[in-house]
């Protein structure tokens, strides 16, 4: 056909015009590859279309297989892996659901289960397994689950194990985690199980189910929210699928419905960050060519990697918009979420807006009864009773493991959710922690003077829990504490150096310690920060640059960080304290979410030999007081002791006669620590018989009560 073309042309060509046979030529050739371009492509278009309804059928053959063996199951079977019991919670909830809908049911703690005897059993019966699986540190599972995490990843990994042996056991996977602690490891051990049971062979029945703790994150609001979701999902696949006639439609509804997730899963090597797409979501709008078997494993054409990653990007772009993320218009979610909210205020929080709280202190009740104060009255002269314990954040950025509020606080990098005004919060504290001392009127042991006075809090310890320095306008908070000549304790946890910087003067500045090197730090405060440790360094040099008093703050806890003395001396010398407060870590009863137990508690006499250590290594440093109620020592720099007396205590009146001439001068008229220092009474002296207790004060000792002495 081509040369005939040619011979046409050049026959027509030499007739009516004199031109070139070499041109001719060439014009020639390139019709001819035209040609042959269209009809290979009309042919790859054909094998398109022919691979795509290839696809198609495919698809729903995965889908009524799926939908077939869901209808055999008669059981479910639960098994939940939980380190502070949400898992558990949300089993036995998932349980009760099965229940009411005609299902036997079955409930497993992970921690009792020997997969190795117990796993294959399940494989053919008329069950299915559902896995509810927290993350814990670094990705790992909850301590309870770790023989079967174990033992499930060294099988799936394992050559020698066949990857079939689980064929016939139908699962579903939910993996419980939040996006605000360490987020590459987000929800690993729920992922990693859902991996390693299809490597096995077992069926998976839907898509692993992602419970996001962090609710400016979560797609659906927190955690609960996101398990009422799957939850509904999960009732599409295995409810109606139980119950329908042969003649009905299956639960799987085709394109665009994610509930079935098929074999189709993502089996990407990096399982951590992996997406959680379905087949339609990996597929372009006008079918694939890619082979399916490449696809499960993870292998993509070159030709289909940018509509994937586009998709992947547009998925990316989607979720951030619905939780408020940077460069979006989407409102900012609540740091209050119901649930948390419930949890808070059963332990006695009076919660001010969408993000503080206000509580009262045990000792604040002990000195309005005349039974002593707290170690701060001993160590700064503060009257508990007129003290106000409150934050205007209740998130932190830690999750240490001798945390008192049993970690049922948010945690965050940063602020991203909806924010409340200053006067709102300072108001709200205000009035929350007067309406609580009025409960107390007329009480019993309750002295009618300092009833009176605490109405009038001249104190506020901005240390109840979270992170109060995270608010952006705690600049602002502690100002309206000023004008009401309420003076200022803040406590930070060493993390955001910036906000510690450009903080205003307060009364006194606490700064935790409780490590003097990264992998203690990691393994006791388990911060959320990547850069933890340089953060952590560079807190304590933006507190040497503090002319205001200054603290270091140290917990011990017993075969964790108290043989760290060196580590701690080094520390010091960076952040020049004008005080350290060391403290024995105190027992707040057992908790899912920490390992400490009574064992890791050191006595009195150890922490006194401890900070008489300590000293020794310390240049102009020298133990001024302690209060042994507390189990508590306070260290003082020399320059505090004058005349061969400490003063470690404080004079409230000059402090705010101090600071109200910075304010009035914008930060011109300066002041130090020695500008406000007070005369340490002799009882609170380290050495004195009463070892911190007021003299003035009625000393009550509790029988058969565990001290859960607090802040």
């Amino acid at each position: 056909m081509c040369i005939f073309l040619l011979a046409v042309m050049s026959n027509f060509m030499s007739t009516y015009v004199n031109i070139s046979s070499l041109v001719v030529g060439i014009a020639g050739v390139a019709l001819c590859w035209l040609l042959l371009q269209n009809r290979k492509k009309a042919q790859i278009n054909f094998k398109k279309a022919a691979a795509g309804m290839d696809r198609q059928q495919k698809k729903k053959e995965k889908q009524r297989k799926c939908c077939d063996s869901v209808k055999e199951i008669d059981r479910v079977k639960i098994f939940y892996a939980t380190q502070a019991g949400r898992a558990k919670h949300l089993a036995e909830s998932l349980q009760t659901a099965a229940g009411s809908r005609g299902l036997k049911t079955s409930l497993v703690d992970l921690r009792d289960y020997d997969p190795e005897d117990n796993l294959m059993e399940e494989v053919g019966q008329k069950s299915l397994c559902v896995f509810l699986i927290s993350t814990y540190t670094d990705g790992d599972p909850p301590q309870s689950a770790s023989w079967f995490y174990k033992w499930l990843g060294e099988s799936a990994l394992d050559f020698r194990v066949s990857k079939t042996i689980l064929q016939g056991l139908h699962f579903a996977v939910v993996a419980l985690g939040s996006s605000a602690y360490q987020p590459d490891a987000f929800c690993k051990a729920g992922r990693n199980v859902d991996h390693w049971l299809d490597d096995l062979g077992a069926k998976r029945i839907m898509k692993v189910g992602i419970l996001d703790d962090c609710s400016s994150a979560s797609t659906s609001g927190g955690l609960e929210a996101d398990f009422v979701t799957w939850e509904e999902n999960f009732w599409k696949v295995v409810h109606p699928a139980t119950n329908m006639a042969k003649d009905d439609k299956p639960c799987c509804h085709g394109k665009g419905d994610s509930s079935c997730h098929g074999d189709g899963h993502d089996r990407t090597t990096y399982e951590v960050q992996y997406e959680d797409s379905s087949e339609d979501e990996l597929s372009t709008d006008g079918g694939s060519d890619v082979d399916d078997k490449d696809e499960q494993n993870g292998l993509v054409d070159v030709e289909d990697l940018g509509n994937i990653m586009n998709k992947q990007k547009t998925a990316n772009v989607g979720r951030k918009q619905k939780s408020g993320g940077k460069g979006t218009t989407a409102e900012a979610t609540e740091m209050i979420t119901p649930v948390l909210r419930k949890n808070l205020e059963k332990q006695g929080y009076k919660l001010i807006g969408s993000h503080s709280g206000v509580k009262l202190c045990r000792w604040t009740k002990s000195m309005l009864r005349g039974r002593g104060g707290c170690y701060k009255h001993t160590f700064y002269g503060i009257e508990s009773h007129l003290c106000m314990e409150t934050t205007p954040s209740l998130a932190c950025a830690n999750k240490c493991v001798f945390c008192w509020r049993h970690h049922t606080n948010p945690v965050g990098t940063e602020w991203r959710w909806k924010m409340d005004d200053a006067e709102t919060i300072f108001q709200g504290a205000l009035k929350n922690h007067t309406d609580m001392i009025r409960q107390f009127r007329g009480v019993p042991g309750v002295q009618p003077e300092k009833f009176s006075e605490a109405l009038e809090p001249r104190h506020c310890a901005l240390s109840l829990v979270g992170e109060p320095i995270m608010y952006p306008e705690i600049n602002r908070f502690v100002d309206l504490l000023h004008s009401r000549s309420i003076s200022t304790f803040l406590v930070t946890n060493a993390q955001f150096p910036g906000a510690i910087r450009e903080l205003q003067p307060v009364t006194q500045l606490y700064v935790s310690v409780d490590a003097s090197c990264p992998e203690s730090l990691k393994k006791i405060d388990r911060p959320l920060f990547r850069d933890y440790w340089q953060r952590f360094l560079d807190s304590l040099t933006a507190l040497s640059d503090k002319g205001q008093r200054t603290v270091y703050r140290l917990t011990l806890v017993k075969a964790w960080n108290i043989n760290e003395l060196q580590g701690y001396a080094d520390l010091v010398q960076l952040g020049k304290p004008d005080f350290i407060e060391i403290k024995g870590v105190t027992y707040c009863g057992d908790s899912k979410s920490s390992t400490l137990t009574m064992k890791n508690i050191p006595w009195h006499e150890e922490v006194v030999s401890f900070v008489q250590q300590l000293a020794d290594l310390l240049l102009d440093y020298d133990i001024a007081s302690e209060h042994e109620h507390s189990n508590c020592i306070l260290i003082a720099h020399t320059k505090f002791r004058v005349d061969n007396e400490w003063w470690t205590w404080i004079d409230y009146k000059r402090f705010h006669e101090l600071m109200t001439a910075w304010t009035q001068s914008q930060g011109q008229q300066t002041f130090t620590a020695s500008d406000y220092m007070a005369k340490t009474p002799s009882w609170a002296v380290y050495g004195a018989q009463e070892q911190g207790f007021d003299p003035v004060e009625t000393r009550f000792y509790r029988k058969k009560r565990k001290d859960v002495s607090g802040c």
